[in-house]
């Protein structure tokens, strides 16, 4: 008995699997998965309830250490610590932490 699956795999010149192509509709239900212009309730709630920037909801809910962002944005891991913590921080820095977590900046500064 096969399972009906809704997507393709594509090999590699190894020929193994290098890529997975499948239905939109799909890939915006997997974890992580971010539309444009979407703010996931979890990230929200987050933000309210645990009281957390929302750098740091968006970091969580993308699964990230602050080590990974600070990777992303090419800086160090207390110096993104130190952007995640702030109060007000500047729209250019913003913008940058929005591009390392594949958002818009309006999707960060809620």
């Amino acid at each position: 008995m096969s399972a009906l699956t809704n997507y393709q795999t594509i090999l590699g010149n190894d020929g193994k699997p290098a890529f997975v192509v499948l239905p939109y509709a799909d890939f915006v239900k997997l974890p992580g998965v971010v539309r444009p212009g979407m703010i996931p309730n979890a990230v929200v709630g987050k933000r309210i309830m645990d009281g957390v920037s929302m750098l740091q909801a968006w970091r969580e809910y993308l699964m990230l250490t602050q080590t990974d962002m600070a990777e992303r944005m090419g800086i160090s891991q207390s110096g993104y610590a130190q952007i995640e913590a702030a109060k007000r921080p500047r729209k250019a820095t913003l913008q940058k932490a929005a591009d390392a977590l594949g958002i818009t900046l309006e999707q960060l500064a809620y």
